[in-house]
């Protein structure tokens, strides 16, 4: 637990009065101070916090720093104990001599090889997860009432087990079909449609994206989800008890006397169709052993109150997560994943966007709440507790900023806002780069739908107008090509312990990085109106409160 001294009431008065005589700046020119970003990062950075998992005593020490760094600027305390948000978590590791996967037709029994053949999860919901029972094929199984699809028509899964094809069809829009291919919106129709278990198979195209033999490095990872008041695990379905993920060979041999092959299924995808649902025969009957154990991990929330007595009780939301993936398992005496620029960057930004707008004469129309958050890495868990349990309420958040692994190695030109597009967002962000004398570019990967993949989309989920800010792919120097830069990050130290402090980092470009996030939450807390989503956008339509 964080100490109470340093994050209660006590020490915020006592705070109050330390940076009552601070220097303040004069106008919203904003001038961040590349050494305090520097020591933020390096600290946060160190083999001290072994990589910062989620639970760890390295995130502790995280978290406790910058609640005491918000404490320092006189930030209001916002979590639900001081500046802290503690957030219970269920974390399940599959016993890997447990998992059980039988195929009976016509009187004929195969059994799979775990994990040759397929792959079982942890059950965030029962020590002991057994299903049986017959098959459908429900091809992507996806509902999208809103792109005239709909994988179960006229199927009866009821009680049964159902099989969809991994992904997505490929005329879906890149953003919108993320949504719908989710992990938990498959489950979800699955449920809705009466279905006990769920079976996923992998397809030619999923193979060459990411290959089964790939995600045998990943079977002793564990899963996690927040608990809710009554202790059970968010975004889980009990309805389920079971399935796996099968590699292509052993899911060929659950079509067999079907009325079409697997073959002729994916035949079916490489002409671009959508292939359409129908009854698998013979019994399925899987099991597996998960062993649980609860961990909390803390979320850190701060506020800067509003100048205007009205729209003060409107929030701009700066959001950026402290947690990392802690020890990598490998034989090299460099084990610790330090996590420096994902995402000691984005939190040092953050905490140096907050002293700016703490020292500042003219204080901001709006409050900006500061929320560092947990769990990012386990599946944006942290941010979703948050903007599930929000310490405001949620319908005063009028826009969300959030920072996520901004690469600070070049002198970039321009800044990339994923989801501007989604709202009037694009005009801000672009109006407020403009102050700092920098570019807003469109999304260089639509493809890969970024703006579903971090911590912004729990926002985005609760009808906050969201953007997700990095640097841009365009640099000052022109020797330097931001899009190899990337791609080399992404290739080399993404997620390895090579993500340190002896990264060439680039302290102009974090300095830029700061004035524009700066300029953006100035812009947000003060134009006259809130952000609204577009006319007909599919986000704002679907999760608009």
């Amino acid at each position: 637990m964080i100490k109470k001294l340093l994050i209660g009431s006590a020490m915020t008065a006592m705070t109050f009065a330390a940076t009552a005589h601070n220097h303040a700046s004069t106008d919203n020119a904003f001038n961040p101070d590349t050494q305090r970003i520097k020591s933020h990062l390096f600290f946060l950075a160190d083999d001290l916090l072994e990589g910062r998992d989620t639970g760890s005593r390295g995130h502790e020490i995280a978290a406790l720093y910058i609640a005491t760094e918000f404490a320092k600027y006189g930030l209001k305390p916002a979590g639900t104990d001081g500046y802290i948000q503690n957030v219970s978590f269920r974390k399940a590791n599959l016993v890997q001599e447990s998992p059980q996967f039988s195929f009976t037709q016509n009187g004929e029994t195969v059994e799979f090889d775990y994990p040759k053949e397929y792959l079982a999860s942890p059950s965030l919901l029962s020590t002991e997860a057994n299903v049986k029972g017959e098959m459908v094929f429900v091809g992507y199984g996806i509902v999208a009432d809103e792109l005239s699809h709909n994988d179960y028509k006229d199927l009866d899964v009821e009680g049964k087990i159902v099989v969809a094809l991994a992904g997505k069809p490929s005329y879906f829009p890149s953003e919108e079909g993320a949504h719908f291919a989710s992990g938990y919106q498959k489950q979800k129709y699955a449920v809705d449609h009466g279905a006990i278990g769920m079976i996923t198979i992998t397809t030619p195209k999923n193979e060459k994206v990411r290959p089964y033999q790939s995600r045998l490095n990943y079977i002793h990872t564990p899963r996690m989800a927040w608990l809710d008041d009554s202790g059970e695990p968010a975004n889980s379905f009990s309805q389920l008890k079971g399935g796996a993920y099968m590699s292509e060979g052993a899911a060929r041999k659950l079509f067999e006397g079907a009325e079409k092959s697997l073959d002729d299924v994916y035949a079916q995808l490489e002409a671009d169709k959508v292939p359409q649902g129908f009854a698998l025969n013979g019994v399925v009957d899987i099991s597996k052993k998960s062993v649980h154990d609860t961990i909390t991990s803390p979320n850190v929330v701060g506020v800067l109150e509003g100048s205007d007595p009205e729209l003060k009780n409107e929030y701009v939301v700066f959001s950026a997560h402290s947690d990392h993936i802690g020890f990598a398992k490998t034989v090299k005496k460099d084990n610790i994943n330090n996590g420096a620029m994902d995402n000691a960057s984005g939190t040092s930004v953050m905490l140096e966007t907050a002293r700016l707008f703490s020292e500042m004469k003219e204080k901001p129309k709006r409050s900006i709440l500061f929320v560092s958050v947990t769990g990012e890495e386990k599946g944006l868990l942290g941010a979703d507790y948050f903007a599930r349990n929000p310490t405001v309420p949620v319908t005063s958040m009028v826009a969300n900023v959030n920072l996520d692994m901004p690469i600070l190695t070049y002198e970039f030109a321009d800044v990339i806002a994923f989801g501007a597009n989604h709202s009037d967002l694009q005009e801000s962000v672009e109006k407020a780069a403009a102050n700092a004398d920098i570019e807003l570019s469109p999304d260089p990967w639509p493809e890969q739908a970024l703006f579903t993949r971090s911590d912004h989309y729990a926002f985005v989920k609760q009808g906050v107008p969201s953007v997700f800010m990095v640097p841009g792919l365009k640099s000052k120097d022109p020797n330097v090509d931001g899009s190899k830069v990337f791609g080399q990050f992404l290739s080399t130290h993404y997620h390895k312990p090579s993500d340190d402090i002896n990264q060439p980092f680039n302290w102009n470009a974090a300095e830029t990085f700061t004035k524009v996030n700066a300029q953006i939450g100035w812009t947000l807390a003060n134009q006259k109106n809130k952000p609204k989503w577009n006319e007909g956008d599919f986000f704002g339509n679907t999760f608009s409160k």
